[in-house]
C-alpha cells in the first residue's frame, strides 16, 4: 500500500502547501487540530520591477563612468607634457603645465595681472614652495623654430642682475610657451606715471628707477657672456619690487648675439614711439636701437606722459619734439611732470632730459652707449653742454631719400610753398625759411605737426 500527496497545476503558476497530516494503519486517525496548523504564507512580492530598475541604474552608472573616464583620458592625453630629448638639456627649471595651471587657479581672469600683444600675465602661487610668481602665456607665432625660440628664452633665464626680473622657469605646451618670472608686488612703472595714478612717484624714486634700469641694460649689452638685445624697453615693461626699485622685464622679444657679431635681420617688433627709425630700413635690432627706446623711456619718466600722446596739442603730440623745442627755447623745465610740484633736483632733471634727447637721435651712430649713459648718471663723466637736434644726420653719407627728408622741411601756408635755404656748417645742417626762422626738427619718425602760425611742417 502506498500513501502520498498529489496536486495539479494549470496554465498559471500555483503553489501547494501541506501543513499537517494524520495517518494510522489500524484504527481511526487522530483529528487534526487546525488551530495548531501554520497559516498560509503571504503571496510573494513581485520584484521584477525592482530588479529591472536596479539593473538599468547599474548599466547607466557604468556607461556614465565609462564616458567620464574616456573624456578624462582624452583630455589627459591631449594636455600631456610631451618632453622631447632636446628639452632635457635646457635650463632653467621646466615646470609641468598642470603645476602652473594649479598655481594660477586654471588661468582665471581673477588672477590676471595684465595683457598685451604678446600674451597674458597671471599671478600664481606654486603649490609646493608657496612662492608667488608671475606666469606669462606666449603664443609662438614667430617663423623661428620652437626649439631655437625656447633655447634663447632658456639662455636668458641664466641672466643674473638685481635690476632684471628673474626668469624662474618655463613650460612648453604644444606651440604655447609659458614663462615663469619673479612676482613684483608693486606692478609696472606705467601705472605710476600715466593717466591718473593713485600714487605719484617722487623724483628720488624716479631717478633711482632710471639708474637701476640703465645698470641692467648695460649688463645686457656688455657685461654678460652674450649680447642681449631687449627690443621692447618701455615703462610698462619695468616692474617695481617691494622697495620700489626698477627691474627690467618681459624678455619675450629679446634676441641674443655674440659680442662683436652682426645681429640677424628679423621682422620689426616693438611699440610705436620707442622704435628706432633705422629698424624700418634694416630690420635689425641692435644695442643702439635699445638705446633709442631707453631715451624715450627717460623722457616719459621726467614728463609723466607717453612718447606719443594723441590727445595732446599738435606741438606736444610727439614727446621728443616737444622736449627739444623747450630745450632750444631755454624752457626745458616746463616739460617736467607737474605732479611733482617742483620738488626735484634741477641738475638731475636736466641731466636726464639731456640724455633722453641724446639717446633719441635719429642717427644710430650718434647715440651714446649704455656704458656712457651709466657714467653720466653716476657722475663719473660730464654730459655735453650743448646738444644737436635729435633729427640731425651724418652729412658724410651718400645723399638719399632719407637724407632728403632729414635735411628738408616743407612749409605750406594757405596752399603755397615758401622758399627756403639750407646752410651747412661742419656736420650741422640747418634749414631756414625766407623769414629766417630755423626749422630744424627733432622728429625721429616721418610725421606732421602744425606750427603756431597755422603752417604744417613735414619732416623726418
Amino acid at each position: 500500500m502506498y500513501v502520498g500527496f498529489s496536486a495539479s497545476t494549470g496554465l498559471l503558476a500555483s503553489s501547494h502547501y501541506v501543513f499537517g497530516w494524520s495517518f494510522k494503519v489500524n484504527g481511526v486517525a487522530e483529528d487534526l487540530n487546525l488551530a495548531k496548523l501554520p497559516s498560509l504564507p503571504k503571496p510573494r512580492k513581485d520584484r521584477t520591477a525592482l530588479i529591472a530598475g536596479v539593473t538599468t541604474s547599474l548599466v547607466t552608472v557604468f556607461l556614465i563612468a565609462a564616458i567620464v573616464l574616456s573624456v578624462w583620458g582624452y583630455k589627459k592625453f591631449k594636455n600631456r607634457d610631451v618632453v622631447e630629448d632636446w628639452e632635457l638639456d635646457i635650463g632653467p627649471h621646466r615646470y609641468s603645465y598642470g603645476e602652473l595651471k594649479r598655481a594660477t587657479n586654471g588661468f582665471t581672469d581673477k588672477n590676471l595681472l595684465g595683457f598685451g600683444g604678446f600674451g597674458k600675465v597671471y599671478k600664481g602661487t606654486l603649490p609646493k614652495s608657496k612662492t608667488e610668481v608671475a606666469v606669462k602665456r606666449i603664443s609662438n607665432e614667430s617663423k623661428q623654430g620652437l626649439r631655437e625660440f625656447v633655447s634663447e628664452i632658456a639662455s636668458i633665464g641664466r641672466l643674473r642682475h638685481r635690476n632684471l626680473v628673474q626668469l624662474q622657469g618655463w613650460c612648453r605646451r604644444r606651440s604655447d610657451l609659458l614663462l615663469v618670472y619673479d612676482y613684483m608686488p608693486n606692478g609696472s612703472l606705467d601705472k605710476y606715471l600715466f593717466d591718473e595714478p593713485q600714487m605719484i612717484l617722487s623724483w628720488e624714486q624716479r631717478y633711482n628707477v632710471i639708474k637701476g634700469v640703465a645698470s641692467g641694460l648695460l649688463y645686457l649689452h656688455e657685461e654678460w657672456e652674450q649680447v642681449v638685445i631687449h627690443r621692447d624697453i618701455k615703462a610698462s615693461n619695468v616692474l617695481l619690487d617691494n622697495e620700489m626699485n626698477g627691474r627690467l622685464g618681459d624678455f619675450g622679444l629679446a634676441r641674443l648675439c655674440e659680442h662683436g657679431s652682426n645681429p640677424d635681420t628679423t621682422r620689426v617688433v616693438g611699440t610705436l614711439g620707442y622704435l628706432a627709425p633705422e629698424l624700418t630700413r634694416t630690420g635689425k635690432g641692435t644695442t643702439s636701437s635699445d638705446v633709442f627706446s631707453f631715451g624715450a623711456f627717460l623722457l616719459e619718466i621726467v614728463c609723466g606722459r607717453r612718447p606719443i600722446e594723441p590727445k595732446a596739442s599738435p606741438e606736444e603730440l610727439i614727446l621728443v619734439d616737444w622736449v627739444w623745442e623747450k630745450w632750444r627755447d631755454g624752457l626745458i623745465l616746463d616739460v617736467v611732470d607737474s605732479r611733482l610740484k617742483g620738488e626735484y633736483d634741477e641738475g638731475e632733471v636736466i641731466l636726464v632730459l639731456k640724455l633722453g634727447l641724446m639717446c633719441s637721435n635719429s642717427a644710430d651712430t650718434t647715440r651714446p652707449s649704455m656704458r656712457q649713459v651709466v657714467r653720466y648718471l653716476e657722475g663719473e663723466a660730464k654730459a655735453p653742454e650743448s646738444l644737436s637736434s635729435p633729427g640731425e644726420y651724418e652729412t658724410n653719407k651718400n645723399p638719399g631719400f632719407d637724407d632728403f627728408l632729414t635735411s628738408s622741411t616743407y612749409s605750406f601756408n594757405n596752399g603755397g610753398a615758401e622758399d627756403k635755404k639750407t646752410t651747412t656748417n661742419g656736420t650741422t645742417t640747418t634749414t631756414t625759411t625766407t623769414d629766417g626762422v630755423p626749422l630744424t626738427s627733432p622728429v625721429s619718425i616721418l610725421s606732421g605737426y602744425k606750427n603756431g602760425d597755422d603752417r604744417w611742417s613735414v619732416t623726418q
